[in-house]
């Protein structure tokens, strides 16, 4: 394809996953929040559980928006997928954040396994962010003179 660069995509990217880092750290603040008032059995703030929902509204839509561009992007550039493993990489966290998204909605005192299941997938994320961040870099290598 004969496109302009695709240097403004990318920074748009750059934004996108840093504000992602960021939003998971807050919510993994606020989680831990929610979980320390559960099990000390205090009285949570009323903010508390609305800002977590907000943040993980705002990560998965971040999350969305970095695989958009991703595959715009790389069609763009390339004309076709699958130049590193950061494909399979982003692909995994995108799995991960929307079914950790999923199971926020089932958690209850009836459904035990929704929080257990929450909680886990995003152990996992963790360790998923860091490998796409990592193979994200290296693709930016590509892009750069």
């Amino acid at each position: 394809m004969d496109l302009p660069s695709f240097l403004w995509l990318w920074r748009i990217a750059a934004w996108s996953m840093g504000l992602s880092l960021t939003a998971y750290t807050a919510l993994a603040l606020t989680g831990s929040g929610l979980w320390y008032a559960r099990t000390a059995k205090l009285a949570r703030p009323g903010w508390l559980r609305p800002l977590h929902y907000g943040l993980g509204i705002v990560l998965v839509s971040l999350v969305l928006l970095l695989l958009s561009i991703g595959l715009i992007g790389t069609v763009g550039e390339y004309g076709r997928l699958g130049h590193s493993w950061h494909l399979p990489a982003g692909l995994t966290v995108v799995g991960l954040v929307c079914t950790s998204a999923w199971s926020a909605t089932r958690i209850h005192p009836q459904r035990p396994w929704a929080r257990s299941l929450h909680v886990s997938l995003n152990a996992i994320l963790l360790l998923s962010f860091i490998a796409v961040t990592y193979s994200g870099w290296q693709v930016v290598q590509k892009y750069l003179p």
